[in-house]
């Protein structure tokens, strides 16, 4: 079994747990034959502490176990299902620290109960290999869950934000491509280069990239509208703002990032998203926008060329300030690609805020409910000829069927500038609870379209849907078993009663 040297004190950790409570032995009563003092052997059940020899012989005897068992990487039957998981870095690259929970917690857990411990994990192994999850969906779900368990607001790299505006001394609140590409060449040295992305067909699909050897020099790509370009400086700007040094090298190719990559990377989109639309301004602008009783899509258009921003910036940066500012933490933010040539609509982002909402990501091979106003916008857009607009703007009440669920969704949607035959759109969809009532001025506008929708076609019962692009096979597989188990119990009663 191909181990790390750090697991390999987990290992020894849980041979030590099992063994002892195997053997119905107490720490007391192994530390009393061992010789070894309860708070060290807490130590190495806990996966903290290696010991030395002579007190892993100590520890053999013991717990009347052979010296070369213990010390053998090789793991009892019940156990073996744990050396996949022991043997990936999963375990190294999983942060549980930051849900307040130590890896060295697994002990305790794998030791009470080892053989249904490791059966779920070789259970999550397997689904994990049947959808072809790998490291990179995990650290990006602890990501995502991170992000979540804080409501996407990040008061420190606020601060930072506003102190790094405050340090530029201008009457416009506005940062400019210009002014951040002069601080980084002139304050932190960079070269910029904005044509070698674009110029090199296996790069050109790269937004940007970063090479560390002095003179440090970041590639911009020149397809990217000016926006964007500014978003790529401002983040490259973060990570020099807030001293970050764990950085992955380019924003697209995300192979082999570790979570501190990652999380650096989320932090220095936040403080990027945070210098270009500031936080009293964007508050401001929006509860103007929240306190009308008409809706408009005049304020998005407004506000997306007032801070010089694309769709999904503005709903990014929406997304960090709602629980803080306005108190709204029931929502939901989508992102879907639309590809023209092949016509796949792909869920490629969802962050939800206090609860798992209705539309959430059910499975890859399922069709997500076409009555969602983001893949109406979608489906608008491949079928309209290209106009000087580069956005279109839908809004939508969306009642869940089957449920007292109805959110009030705001979509926006684009063509991708790095590839032309992907439409690109994003959600923000509130739960129409009393608090966003009484927030939201417009929520119950007579011009606000509205629709009875479900989560895919496959689980969807209604019958006179004329958008459906599946047949609801999972329904009619959970009524047929429904009806199975019924004629079970209705069996096993009578036969019971007699």
């Amino acid at each position: 079994m191909g181990i790390s040297r750090e697991n390999l004190t987990l290992v020894l950790a849980l041979k030590v747990g099992w063994l002892r409570h195997k053997r119905g032995l107490s720490l007391k009563e192994v530390s009393e034959k061992s010789g070894i003092s309860i708070s060290y052997l807490n130590e190495i059940e806990k996966g903290k502490k290696y010991p030395k020899a002579d007190k892993i012989m100590a520890l053999a005897e013991a717990l009347d176990t052979p010296y070369d068992e213990i010390v053998s990487l090789q793991l009892d039957q019940q156990l073996m299902p744990l050396s996949n998981l022991l043997s990936t870095s999963v375990l190294q690259e999983i942060p549980f620290d930051l849900f307040g929970f130590q890896r060295s917690d697994l002990m305790d857990f794998m030791t009470k109960s080892p053989a249904r411990f490791a059966a779920f994990v070789d259970t999550i192994i397997k689904i994990a290999r049947n959808y072809d999850l790998t490291i990179e969906h995990i650290l990006f779900g602890a990501l995502r869950s991170y992000q979540e368990l804080h409501n996407n607001y990040f008061p420190e790299i606020e601060q930072a934000a506003k102190s790094f505006k405050s340090s530029l001394n201008k009457k416009n609140k506005q940062v400019s491509y210009s002014d951040i590409h002069e601080i980084l060449t002139n304050e932190y040295g960079y070269l910029i280069d904005e044509s070698r992305l674009a110029e090199t067909p296996e790069l050109e699909n790269f937004r940007s990239l970063f090479l560390p050897k002095k003179p440090q020099k970041m590639f911009v790509n020149s397809r990217l509208s000016r926006e964007q370009q500014l978003f790529s400086l401002c983040r490259e700007l973060g990570y020099e703002v807030l001293g970050m040094k764990e950085r992955i090298p380019s924003s697209s190719y995300l192979k082999d990032a570790t979570f501190d990559q990652l999380l650096n990377n989320i932090k220095a989109s936040y403080f990027a998203g945070a210098i270009m639309l500031d936080l009293e301004e964007l508050t401001h602008d929006i509860e103007t926008w929240f306190s009308s009783e008409a809706w408009s899509n005049q304020f998005l258009d407004d506000i997306i060329r007032k801070y010089n921003v694309t769709p999904e910036m503005l709903f990014h940066r929406m997304t960090q300030i709602m629980a803080e500012k306005f108190k709204l933490d029931q929502f939901y933010f989508l992102r879907f690609n639309h590809n023209k040539k092949q016509n796949t609509y792909n869920l490629t982002k969802e962050l939800h805020f206090s609860k798992l909402h209705s539309t959430h990501g059910i499975g890859s091979n399922e069709h997500y409910c076409r009555r969602w106003v983001t893949l109406r916008l979608l489906k608008e857009l491949s079928d309209k000829p290209k106009t000087g607009r580069t956005y279109t703007i839908g809004v939508q009440r969306s009642e869940f069927y089957g449920t007292d669920n109805e959110y009030f969704c705001i979509s926006i949607a684009r063509p991708l500038n790095l590839n032309p035959d992907v439409n690109s759109c994003v959600t923000l969809g509130f739960l129409m609870d009393q608090r966003f009532k009484r927030k939201v001025g417009f929520w119950d506008d007579e011009y606000i379209p509205k629709s009875t929708v479900n989560r895919t076609c496959e689980r969807c019962s209604i019958s006179d849907c004329n958008e459906r692009a599946e047949q609801p096979v999972v329904y009619h597989k959970n009524i047929q078993d429904e009806r199975v188990s019924q004629k079970l119990s209705q069996l096993f009663a009578e036969l019971t009663s007699e």
